[in-house]
Formats: C-alpha cells, structure tokens, sequence
C-alpha cells in the first residue's frame, strides 16, 4: 500500500498579532503541524514567544521581500538580494536560537530565477527543505483568491480541502500552503478575511476523518528526515529482486 503524508504549513507566522492567534488556533484545534515565520513582520517577537508554548509546532523562514507586493529589495543586485536573505536567516537564529526546520518565500519569491540559486545555496548549506524541491511535493490550490484580490470563500471550503486531498494526493510527501488567521482592523493586507474561512475549515472537526479515509497521515517538517528514510527504505524493497528458493 503506498504511504502518503500531508505537512499543513501556515505561512505569514509574525505578520500580524491576528495571524499569529490564527496559526496558534490551527495547530492547537486543527491540522497545521508547520508554520514559516516572517523575522520582519510587526508581530515577530509574538509568534517568537507563542512558539515557546507549542513544541510540536515546525517553525520555518518566510524570507520576505516584498510585504505587499512592494519588493524592497533589488532583484538585480545578487549582492544585495544574499545579503538580505543572509540577513533574514541571521535574524531568524537570534531570535529562535536554533535553525529553522524549512525555508519558504512571501509571494513565492524564492521561484524568480534572479534569487532561486541564493535560496538554493542557503537551504544546502544548513541541509534544510526548500519549498517546490523533492521529495516533497507543493500544493498550493487550497487559497481563497485565485483571482487576485477577488475573494472567494468556495476556494477554502471543506469540499475544496477534500477534492485536493483525494485527487491530488497519492504517495509521498505533499506540503499543504495555508493561511490561517484573524483580521486585524488596524492591519491592512491583500489577503485578510480570507484567512479567518482557511481557519474555519482547518480546525473543522470532519477533516481528521477525511484525512484518515483517503489514507492520508499528517505530519511535521520535523518528522520530515524520518519519513523520508522510511520511504526510501521502502523503495528499496520495492525494487529488491526476488530470490528464486
């Protein structure tokens, strides 16, 4: 039988004092078993202190460039585009004191061709996973505006959660982008209500179900180096030849 594994991982952690409560929320009564953090976000000594109090909780790098779409760094400078990643990473240790479990990307920056080799350099020489690289596989349709700035709440329903995972899940190791949160009056984002349907879904007390019918085991990128040797164990069984008695 083929193994399956899904990482649910919360981007934005330290964006916002609301997003922080919402990535608590949805690893407490939910299924987000991983977050990335961004060290330059207005909430980040928060989520640095609420992440003390969840020790199951993966904590990753959200290296951001571009808040709202307003890139603050030159893309083509690569001195200054590695200074600032560098930068970010620096930030990230002092602030955690240990590396992070993952690297990601606001925006998904990290696929510009201009700063991919930078991320790519970064994620090898600390042995870290990177967002879009094997063995695990990204899934990103579970998002509320797939028109941008156009809100739809049928995108981050339990439906549209279920469709991915038994149609675009069969084995391996998939991470699951989400985006819980709370809105925040005084915080202004693109993508804000949105975050409160991801939440709703998230925790709903049928996706344990869901998950465990279509053969689905959620995990952590902690568990990821586990997994991966398990899986690679099982491959080479799989093509072992059979001996003739």
């Amino acid at each position: 039988m083929s193994a399956c594994y899904a990482i649910f991982n919360a981007d934005d952690f330290g964006y916002s004092a609301g997003i922080n409560r919402g990535i608590c929320e949805a690893h407490d009564k939910g299924v987000v078993t991983s977050t990335t953090m961004i060290v330059n976000g207005r909430a980040v000594r928060e989520a640095v202190r609420l992440s003390r109090a969840l020790p199951t909780l993966s904590v990753g790098l959200h290296v951001n460039f571009t808040n709202e779409a307003q890139c603050f760094v030159d893309l083509e400078d690569p001195a200054a585009v590695r200074g600032e990643l560098r930068s970010q990473f620096s930030r990230y240790l002092d602030l955690m004191g240990a590396l992070p479990t993952h690297l990601d990307s606001h925006q998904h920056i990290h696929r510009d061709g201009r700063v991919r080799p930078f991320f790519e350099e970064l994620a090898d020489e600390h042995g870290l996973p990177l967002r879009d690289r094997p063995p695990v596989v990204f899934k990103g349709g579970f998002y509320g505006q797939w028109e941008y700035g156009v809100s739809d709440p049928t995108k981050v329903s339990l439906q549209a959660l279920e469709r991915i995972l038994r149609n675009e899940l069969t084995e391996g190791v998939y991470e699951m982008s989400c985006h819980p949160g709370f809105v925040d009056p005084d915080f202004e984002c693109v993508y804000h209500k949105d975050r409160e349907w991801e939440l709703e879904t998230l925790c709903d007390p049928r996706l344990p179900a869901i998950l465990s019918d279509a053969g689905i085991r959620v995990i952590g990128y902690r568990q990821l180096p586990a997994i991966n040797a398990l899986l690679a164990e099982a491959a080479r069984g799989a093509a072992a030849p059979e001996r003739v008695a």
